[in-house]
This record gives structure tokens, C-alpha cells and sequence, in this order.
């Protein structure tokens, strides 16, 4: 099941404009934004877009003909091999505050709402974000549930709550009140929308 939009009532109809999303590589979205969002939809296209520009290219090596190479036992050298992307260092991020307290308006250090730890996590990343889960189901590119991946942004509860895709079918998220920031399951009925912040 692919993510979708779904109203359940619970927030008021805003009458929507039309916001183009860029992302790099991939294309424009024309989606639809109230309009007291479109400024901020505006500046998260510009950092995306400064962030990306920013990122060093890797030279392309030319096409060599496999070799045979005996294997090495020595220690393995993964320096290079791994490119850090936002979305994995806010995941990273968010990771380091498991155990934190919920607390209802709070956006970190020591304790967060749901959109205050994906807001908090992403800063860390260098990436901007709205404050609030409406807001945040705004930004970056729609995934469909069957391609999440790690430090996706994921909206359910009818809009009202927000997480990062851990990965393993598991949500990293602050839940509610009593209850600390902790990995919780993931079904695909439980989707309002999933983004992508490239």
C-alpha cells in the first residue's frame, strides 16, 4: 500500500495552494500547501537546495575490467565507503535521544512532542523543518510505504502525529505523555503520508 492523504475529519478543511517541491535529481511537485505555509515550503527548498549544491561530487573512475585479487585478511578500511545523508544523521540524531521525555510543545534538548524530535533531529542535520506534523507532511518527496527507508519522516494518526522510519518496520517517535521517546510498530494502515528529505 503506497502512502496517501487521507482526511479523517479531525482537522478543518484550509482552502490550499499550490507549492512547487524541488528535489535535486528528481524533479519539481506542484503540491498542494495552505498558504501561510508556502514561505516556509519556500525557505526548505532553498536549504535543500544549498545543502545539495554544497555536498562534494565524487570524481566518476573509469570502467576497469575485473581482476582477481586474493582476499585480504587485514582490517577493513570502510573510511569513504559510506555517504552520511540528512536523513541518516537525524535518524542518528534522534537515536541518541531514546529515553527522553515526551513533553506536549517541547522541541529538545531533554524532552519533545513527536514533530519537535523529527524538527530536532533533522536540525542536527543541518535541515530546517516546520514545527508542527501538519506542517511537516508538507515537506520533501511522497514515499510509498513499500520503499521507506531510514529517517523518512512519517506521518499517522490522521496528521496529528509525526516519526522517523527506523527501519524493521519500526517508528522512532516521542508518543505521548507518561511515555518516553522509544520505537514503536509500523503498519501500513497506521500511514497518513510518509516524505522524504533528500
Amino acid at each position: 500500500m503506497g502512502a496517501v492523504a487521507a482526511s479523517t475529519g479531525a482537522m478543518p478543511a484550509v482552502p490550499a495552494m499550490a507549492a512547487t517541491i524541488n528535489i535535486p535529481g528528481i524533479g519539481d511537485f506542484d503540491v498542494p500547501v495552505p498558504q501561510e505555509f508556502e514561505q516556509p515550503v519556500q525557505q526548505l527548498n532553498q536549504q535543500i537546495q544549498q545543502a545539495m549544491t554544497a555536498m562534494p561530487v565524487a570524481p566518476q573512475a573509469p570502467m576497469a575490467a575485473p581482476q582477481m585479487q586474493m582476499p585480504s585478511f587485514g582490517a577493513p578500511n570502510f573510511q569513504g565507503m559510506f555517504q552520511a545523508s540528512p536523513a541518516n544523521i537525524a535518524l542518528d540524531a534522534a537515536k541518541t535521544k531514546v529515553g527522553a521525555q515526551y513533553s506536549w510543545g517541547a522541541a529538545g534538548p531533554y524532552s519533545f512532542d513527536c514533530s519537535g524530535l523529527v524538527q530536532w533531529a533533522y536540525r542536527q542535520a543541518g535541515v530546517e523543518l516546520p514545527r508542527t506534523s501538519f506542517e511537516q507532511s508538507h515537506v520533501g518527496a511522497p514515499v510509498a510505504f513499500s520503499e521507506l527507508q531510514p529517517g523518512d519522516i512519517v506521518v499517522t494518526a490522521g496528521g496529528g502525529h509525526v516519526g522517523m522510519y527506523a527501519g524493521d518496520g519500526k517508528l522512532l517517535n516521542a508518543v505521548q505523555s507518561g511515555d518516553p521517546v522509544s520505537y514503536t510498530p509500523l503498519r501500513p494502515d497506521m500511514v497518513v503520508t510518509a516524505r522524504r528529505i533528500v
